[in-house]
Order: C-alpha cells, then structure tokens, then sequence
C-alpha cells in the first residue's frame, strides 16, 4: 500500500493547492469537454503530454498505448480502443488538431527490434508483440541495416511516428477534416535526456527542434 499511500498523498496535496483556487473552472468542466487537441501517446510514465505541453485540465484529448501507435482503419472484429477514442475526439468533440507524440528509448522499441516477444503467449509478451507487429517491417528492416543500438531506436521511433500519421489518414472523417481544413494532423519526437521536442516537416519528410 506504500506506492497507493504516495498516490494519495498526491491526491491530497491536488485538493489543497490547486482544487481550491480553481472551484469555479471545475464546475465547468463537470458540465462538458472542448480540448482543442487529441494526442496519441506513448504510455510511458516519463513521457506525460500534460507535462510536455503545459496544460490544464479540458485543454487536451489524450490516448495513450505502446508506442503512440495508431493502426489503420478497419471495420472487422477486435475492440478497436484507439479507433474508438479517436472517432468520439473527431466527430464528436470536434478537436481542430491531432498530434502524434513519440518520444526516444519507448519500451516497445527493444522487442520490436529484436523480436524478443516474437511467438510469446499472451501475459509473456504476446500482447505487446501482436501490438507491435503494426511495426514489424520496419523494425525488421532498421534492425538490418543498423542494428538495435541508439541509432536504430531513434530510426524506428520516427517511423512510428510517421505510420501513425498515415494511418491517421485513412479514417474517413481525419481525412475529410483535413481535407476542408478543419483539422490539422501533425507528428512531434520528445527527447526526455533534452527535454526536447522536435516536430516533423512533412513537406521535407525531417523532425525539426521546435
């Protein structure tokens, strides 16, 4: 109960610093949502949009999994979680921005390049790996040419990135936002050694530091 006490602690000092001098902006946002943004991250506990961004509560949409991955469109079985996230964030809170947020050393990069978790049952790696697979190509083809070393996992990170864009886009109603103008996709690489964030140029195809 240690780590929940630490979480409650947490909790605590939430109520008595920043609960009460913002009373009113809570009530607000207990009558509805309007982010401006959805962001598809990674899970990893170093990597918080929130923190990255600087916002406050209400201001982002946030899905997280395993390596800010968004797989590509489809209508067959499965629970689509991300899909389903991402249709409610679009159609449904109209957000005007979408970013895919990665950032370096994510811990899907190791199995994804080594193939560590490759035929894994599920609850020993299984489902990190089936996750995982949506990169298998161009994990296998980085690992190839460049190993499994830093090199390689800034490599794979950024095409992450970039296949979450274009899967992105096959989404009927992203690709239709985007195409009127109403909403703006976008990629961006978090460094947590820098605390550095570098956004994509997609018309040049490289990550810039913002």
């Amino acid at each position: 109960m240690e780590g929940f006490g630490n979480l409650l602690a947490g909790y605590r000092r939430f109520r008595a610093s920043k609960l009460g001098g913002e009373q009113q902006r809570w009530k607000e946002l207990a009558e509805g949502q309007s982010p401006r943004a959805v962001i598809v991250a990674c899970s990893d506990s170093r990597a918080d949009p929130a923190i990255i961004f600087d916002t406050d509560p209400g201001e982002i949409f946030v899905v997280r999994n395993i390596a800010n991955l968004v797989p590509p469109f489809e209508t067959g079985g499965g629970r689509h979680g991300v899909s389903a996230a991402l249709e409610f964030a679009v159609t449904q809170l109209n957000v005007a921005e979408m970013v895919v947020l990665g950032h370096e050393k994510w811990g899907g990069n190791g199995p994804a390049l080594t193939g560590v978790f490759y035929g894994a049952a599920a609850g020993e790696g299984g489902f990190v790996h089936k996750w995982m697979s949506q990169i298998e190509g161009p994990a296998e083809a980085i690992a190839g040419e460049h190993g499994t070393g830093e090199d390689a996992h800034r490599r794979l990170e950024e095409v992450s990135i970039r296949q979450s864009l274009a899967n992105l886009r096959t989404f009927p109603f992203v690709a239709e936002r985007e195409k009127n103008g109403t909403l703006k996709l976008l990629g961006c690489h978090f460094s947590i050694r820098d605390g550095e964030l570098w956004l994509l140029d997609e018309a040049e195809d490289r990550f810039r530091p913002v």
